[in-house]
């Protein structure tokens, strides 16, 4: 899956979800103020990531910097890249 698949595959999820209108889905959109979810989506926001990867997202420090689409492509790219990094 290439990286431009990840951040498609991530749109879609996001706004089937939630009931945003995927021309909406630009990763300069903030969150809360441009897509209209609030800290209760943002439960449902991991829920949905994890189901479509496949990856627990823990507590981690990466995820309390996320304020806007491209923040969510970036920490799952990161994300992608560490787990295929590690020894199998």
């Amino acid at each position: 899956m290439t990286d431009q698949d990840i951040i498609e595959r991530i749109d879609r999820s996001i706004a089937e979800e939630f009931e945003i209108d995927p021309e909406a889905m630009k990763p300069e959109k903030t969150l809360f103020q441009e897509l209209g979810l609030d800290s209760l989506d943002i439960v449902d926001l991991v829920i949905v990531l994890e189901a479509a990867f496949r990856f627990k997202i823990r507590e981690e420090e990466g995820i309390r910097k996320i304020r806007t689409l491209g923040d969510i492509h970036a920490f799952v790219l990161q994300k992608k890249n560490e787990l295929e990094s590690l020894p199998r």
